[in-house]
This record gives C-alpha cells, structure tokens and sequence, in this order.
C-alpha cells in the first residue's frame, strides 16, 4: 500500500512537537516569575476564601462563581462555508481544551466548517472517537452559530487534499492571517497540529477580538459523555463519604509516579520553586499547612506505588483511582489498552476536589485550575518546601488565584 507523504508529515510534527514540549515543561517550575504571596493581600471575594463554618485546619469555602462575561459570537447569516478544517486531540483532557480552542478559533476566523476531531494517545494506532469521551451532542449545540460543525469529513476529503498547518496554542488573528489563511485559500482545507510555546494559560494584557470564542470553546464545549460522567460523580461521591471528619471535603493531588521519574524534580535557584514535588515533599507540605492525618487525598497516580508509602504514612486515607472506582468500572476505565479514560477522570476529580495540590508543574495545572476558576474553586495550594514548623496554607494559594493572571479571568467577572 502506498504512504502518503502528507501522513509521515504530520506524524513526524506530531512527534517532533511533543518532544519540544517535554523539554520545555522540564524547564518549567511552579511560579518562577512569582515568589510565593505572604499574606500581603487578604484578597478579595474571588481570592483567598474564608475559613468554612464548623471546618478545621485548612479547609475553605469555595469563592464566589463567577458568571460568563463574553458575548456568543454569531456568524452573519451570509456566512458560507470555504472549506474544512480538520484536527485531533491528543494527549490527554488538558490539551484538549487548548486545542479544541484553537481549533475553533481557527474556522471561526476562515469561515470554515469544523469536522469533529478524533482523540488519538502516544502510541501509533492509538485513537478514540470523540463521542468514546466527550458529550458529541452537547459540543455541537454550545458552537451553533459560532462555528459550523459536522460529525465526520465528507467522503471526497483525505490526507491527499489536506494541508497540514502547525498553530501555537492560543493562536492569533495575525498568526492566523499570515500562516494560516494563505495555505487555507490555497488548499480548500486543512488539518491543524497544535504545538504549545507556553505551558502556563496566564492572561494576556489587553482583550482581543478571538476572546470571546476561545472562552466559549475552552470553557462551554466539552464534557465527559454520560458513563464518564457516572464515574467522575461515584468516585467523587465515594470520596466525600471516605471524608466524614473533615465535613466531606478532601484534597486531590496530581501526583503521577511516571511523570516524577521523567521529569526530575530540579529547583529553580532564583525563586526557589520546583518543577515536581516528591510523595514525602507533599506529606510534608500539608502537615505543615495544618492538614491532619483525617483528612482524605486522592492521587492521580492510577495504581498504588510503594514510593506513595511515605505520604499515606502521614495521610493513612491516601487513595488512587484503583482503590476507590467499582468493580464493574475498572475493565473499561482501568484496563483499557490506553489511559485516556484514567487521564479524564483524573481531569475532572482535580476540578471538582475542594482542595488541589499540583505536585507537577505543567498544562495539567494550568487548564484544571482554569475550569476551578469557572466554577469559582479557588483553592489551589501550590506545593513549597517549608524551612519552619508550620505556615499559613493562604501564603500557598496559586498566584493564578491571588493575581487574577489567568486566562480564565479574561472568561469569567
């Protein structure tokens, strides 16, 4: 069979790119630009929460939801397609939203019809549709008007009559204008790989007409479909029952033991931050902040690992997903021939936890701690070695948070 050089074209990108970006996260630590808030600024309504009626130690009320301060943009009714764009998802929900953006950025700004994407893992052959993970109904109807949407590429469209184009994540109308478009025009259509130059979703100074679409897109497209769902809501449900001392909250950490050996955990001498902290690192810090050996933790590490030992010695009601989803869930969510599934629930527990503890640096920080901002979950403690005894959990709360610096706050007022 012949090989379309288009296809080892995009794969070779597609690779290429996530190298880039895994050399990059390396080099990325938590807040380097931001030394560590000390209670200068007992912030207002949506920064640091009040302590919570009947809690104790560290536990806080959520802050106030904020509500969408966008506009649904709409399409002129004269508004015909040029064309299509194509994509895929990859590599797990904290892309996917960034991508999904871009993407309908993208065809919003071309005028161009947008075929929904596929979700494709690390490994070649690796793919999912889209409806597998995500509510398909649910994306098409919030990007009616916005967006022209068809579930699949029409038959006459194949890799031979795509041009592949790279887009930076959160891609421009001038980016767009002068790379895009002009390949777009000449080709009829196009396939987008989206590569990331920034893994931190910090607001940009002044708004920009393609604001409103990437918040409808980032924060109003996808959700899990309905057996995703079920599963998030028991494990979450399950959590807070396992959390009876603490009032039914209980604290999520991203602490994946594969990703602790990629990266290394290296300080970052100017700010003193890390890029990852170990399972003993993030014991420590929560006792220091007043949590006690009550409280529950949930880790998205998915099986136990002995080197999580160290923490539930602090933490005895220290669970992984293994540990706490139902039987009948585990052969399809579990062992599955992917961890697409696991990289979702993971996703969706660290958005709805009452606490969140980044133990790694990176997108997956960045993009849960967007959808908190949304639903106005704002208490984001970011890892610190702590040279005293203890330390006032708000000195830690994400500057995401303190300083109103992320994209979310572009989004939600």
């Amino acid at each position: 069979m012949a090989v379309d050089p288009r296809q080892v074209l995009a794969g070779v990108l597609t690779v290429t790119m996530f190298v880039m970006l895994g050399d990059m996260i390396k080099r990325d630590h938590f807040d380097a630009a931001h030394p560590t808030v000390h209670n200068t600024n007992k912030a207002s309504e949506h920064t640091l929460a009040s302590v919570a009626k009947g809690a104790d130690g560290p536990w806080k009320e959520d802050g106030v939801t904020l509500k969408p301060c966008w506009q649904k943009p709409v399409l002129e009714e004269a508004d015909e397609s040029q064309g299509y764009v194509t994509f895929s998802l990859t590599n797990g929900p904290e892309y996917h939203v960034s991508q999904i953006a871009d993407a309908v950025v993208v065809a919003r700004y071309l005028r161009a019809t947008l075929v929904i994407p596929d979700i494709r893992g690390s490994e070649p052959g690796d793919k999912r549709n889209f409806d597998d993970v995500y509510d398909v109904e649910k994306f098409i109807t919030s990007l009616d008007g916005v967006v022209k949407v068809v579930k699949s590429k029409p038959s006459g469209l194949s890799a031979r009559n795509l041009a592949v184009v790279k887009v930076p994540n959160r891609v421009t109308e001038d980016h767009i204008a002068e790379n895009i478009e002009p390949v777009f025009r000449a080709k009829g259509n196009i396939r987008l790989v989206t590569y990331f130059p920034s893994v931190n979703m910090k607001k940009t100074e002044e708004k920009t007409n393609t604001d409103s679409v990437a918040c409808l897109a980032m924060f109003g497209t996808l959700e899990p479909q309905t057996e995703v769902r079920e599963v998030v809501d028991s494990m979450v449900d399950r959590l807070k029952t396992l959390s009876k001392k603490s009032n039914g909250q209980f604290v999520a950490i991203d602490l994946r033991i594969d990703i602790l050996q990629k990266k290394g955990c290296h300080k970052n001498g100017a700010s003193g931050s890390q890029s990852c902290y170990s399972p003993q690192e993030i014991a420590l810090f929560l006792k220091k902040i007043g949590f006690n050996k009550d409280s529950t933790v949930y880790v998205t590490q998915t099986k136990w690992h002995s080197s999580l030992d160290a923490l539930k010695d602090f933490f005895p009601k220290t669970y992984t997903k293994d540990s706490i989803m139902a039987m009948e869930h585990k052969d399809k969510f579990l062992s599955s021939e992917t961890s697409e599934f696991e990289k979702v629930i993971d996703y969706y527990i660290c958005s709805e936890s009452d606490v969140f503890v980044p133990a790694i640096s990176g997108l997956f920080y960045a993009n849960v701690a967007g959808k908190r901002i949304a639903s106005g979950r704002t208490q984001i403690l970011v890892p610190e070695s702590i040279p005293r005894s203890t330390a006032p959990p708000e000195d830690f709360i994400s500057h995401y948070i303190t300083k109103k610096n992320h994209f979310a706050y572009s989004c939600f007022c």
